[in-house]
């Protein structure tokens, strides 16, 4: 992917970071380690599956918003038709989204397609719990469908003064689908009560979403 065409802050250009709590990398780091160790057999299984439905890419890779602007490689089971983004472009999936493939839906609904995300975590360009990781150069609309970038909607720079997440309220309580203006509020508001006790109440939260296989739900997830 050619990155030129993508605008960047301007390297004085500095996204002012909020103070983590204090554990908030410590647990980061030691579930992201516990998650890659115990997941590997999974992992091998849905790489396996990916592999034998369509013969694509066993991995989705796309470049990511981080912490303060910069830019970072974020990995996924691929979950989608191959070079989903060169056909149809850079865009969130909706509800019955004609993309995803039969294994992707199932990894979907479970969580599992984000796994190899705990590699990110691990390395600190995310964190089990933040703002979603948005894409360089998603094509967005809109409350009155029309064309508008992620740099154009104010409150985005404020979401990247903290580390994106894996989950987070806005993932938890919103559908994916709704417009980035609406689940940027939900993302100030983390930003502002962040703790490690919430980051851990929102954890156990989606380990039981995942379990219950609702992450595609719009309505109530847990």
């Amino acid at each position: 992917m050619n990155l030129s065409r993508f605008p960047k802050p301007p390297q004085s250009f500095l996204v002012p970071k909020v103070e983590e709590p204090l554990l908030k990398r410590p647990l980061d780091v030691t579930l992201s380690t516990l998650m890659l160790i115990l997941s590997a057999p999974v992992s091998l299984l849905i790489a396996l599956a990916i592999k034998l439905e369509d013969r694509g890419p066993i991995f989705y890779r796309q470049e990511r918003w981080g912490r303060g602007g910069v830019y970072f490689k974020a990995y996924k089971f691929r979950t989608m038709v191959p070079h989903s983004d060169k056909v149809f472009g850079i865009k969130q999936a909706t509800e019955n989204d004609a993309r995803i493939t039969n294994v992707g839906k199932v990894l979907r609904a479970m969580g599992l397609d984000e796994l190899p995300q705990m590699i990110s975590i691990f390395r600190g360009e995310m964190s089990l719990v933040g703002p979603r990781a948005l894409a360089v150069g998603e094509i967005l609309h809109d409350e009155k469908g029309c064309r508008v970038n992620y740099e154009e909607i104010p409150d985005f720079w404020k979401r990247l003064s903290v580390r994106p997440g894996l989950t987070g309220v806005t993932t938890i309580y919103k559908a994916k689908d709704i417009p980035p203006r609406k689940k940027f509020r939900y993302d100030l508001l983390y930003i502002r009560k962040q703790s490690f006790w919430l980051d851990l109440r929102l954890i156990l939260m989606s380990f039981w979403i995942s379990f219950r296989g609702k992450w595609e739900h719009r309505e109530r997830k847990w």
